[in-house]
């Protein structure tokens, strides 16, 4: 009788202990280089340190930022010492925690942003940490969810942390079509500031349903003759975008670059301010924007959905530059 026990207790073990190693499929790449490089396989499943969450993922978002980082564009040199799984958007369900995490437990809905360190989005599991990680909005989809944190976190940081824009002043948003350009707007709009934003013909009316003021098609007008004198500019351009928006800054504004280097003789010559954006994860801002989702002050917008395994196909469409909103990968079904 003892052995029959002792042969089911180590069957548990071994079988917990499988479970505990698996596997999962995810989206690798084993070198650097353009969207070839990346595979769908089966990888390690992650196990999470005291003070990560393990993520079951949903959704995953996907971003330019990608595909610099699967070209090696941020690697100190160009040999990966392990295999790389891209994706800093996740939105899924908590599947188990570290002993640290306090806010977070097995089956909550939550969404986050994998810090570029880290990332690992495209898979079926993926760590996050607490000050990476908010509740999802109860309001909207695992896929719209995910489509919202970093372009979102971009988007506040840019223009309530750095240009402190604030009701009454104006803003410039280029590329309001786009995944920073959606929440931009919006995130103004709801600040109580006037919005001029710029984007393709095709786009105009999408600026106006995002609450733009003045919508600008850059393909037909010259943005400096229609946005003079603003308090703040917000480029996700750059090039000679961000070298003519100096001009139509008012003395003592603020210009937000997300691509490029500021040219800091022409802000003193204009008496003007400037940062070039670099996001990072932070909780408490996701938490807040997510309420103002489910206040529905914001809207989410995504444009394509792709499965996990069509990852090439979804990069190489971010990698265009002309998406309205965001495009997600589906990893799982959503739970009901």
């Amino acid at each position: 009788m003892k052995a029959k026990i002792a042969l089911v207790t180590a069957m548990v073990v071994a079988s917990a202990t499988l479970a505990y190693s698996a596997t999962m499929k995810a989206i690798v790449a084993h070198q650097y280089g353009g969207p070839e490089v990346l595979k769908y396989e089966e990888a390690p499943r992650p196990e999470p340190k005291d003070d990560q969450i393990l993520v079951r993922v949903i959704a995953a978002g996907v971003n330019p930022v990608d595909g610099m980082i699967r070209s090696g564009m941020f690697a100190k040199n160009k040999e990966l010492s392990s295999p790389l799984i891209p994706g800093g958007d996740i939105a899924g369900v908590v599947e188990a925690t570290g002993s640290k995490i306090t806010k977070f437990k097995k089956g909550d809905p939550v969404y986050a942003y994998l810090s570029l360190r880290n990332n690992g989005g495209y898979a079926e599991y993926a760590v996050a940490r607490e000050s990476e990680t908010a509740a999802k909005p109860k309001s909207i989809s695992y896929a719209e969810a995910t489509a919202v944190p970093i372009v979102a976190l971009t988007a506040w940081q840019a223009l309530v942390d750095s240009a402190k824009l604030s009701a009454g002043q104006s803003v410039l948003i280029h590329g309001g079509s786009g995944g920073v350009g959606t929440f931009a707007i919006q995130i103004a709009k709801e600040r109580g500031a006037k919005v001029f934003a710029t984007a393709s013909t095709a786009n105009q009316n999408f600026l106006k349903e995002l609450g733009a003021d003045v919508a600008i098609d850059y393909t037909r007008q010259k943005f400096e003759d229609v946005a003079k004198d603003v308090d703040v500019v917000l480029d996700s351009v750059g090039g000679d975008t961000l070298a003519r928006s100096y001009g139509v800054v008012k003395r003592g504004g603020f210009i937000a670059t997300l691509v490029s280097d500021l040219n800091q003789s022409e802000l003193d010559k204009r008496g003007i301010r400037g940062e070039s954006i670099s996001v990072t994860p932070n909780a408490e801002e996701l938490a807040k924007i997510g309420g103002l989702i489910d206040e529905k002050k914001i809207r989410v917008f995504v444009s394509q959905t792709f499965p996990l395994q069509e990852a090439v196909k979804a990069q190489e469409q971010a990698a265009t530059g002309h998406t309205r909103g965001k495009i997600v990968l589906r990893v799982a079904d959503e739970p009901k």
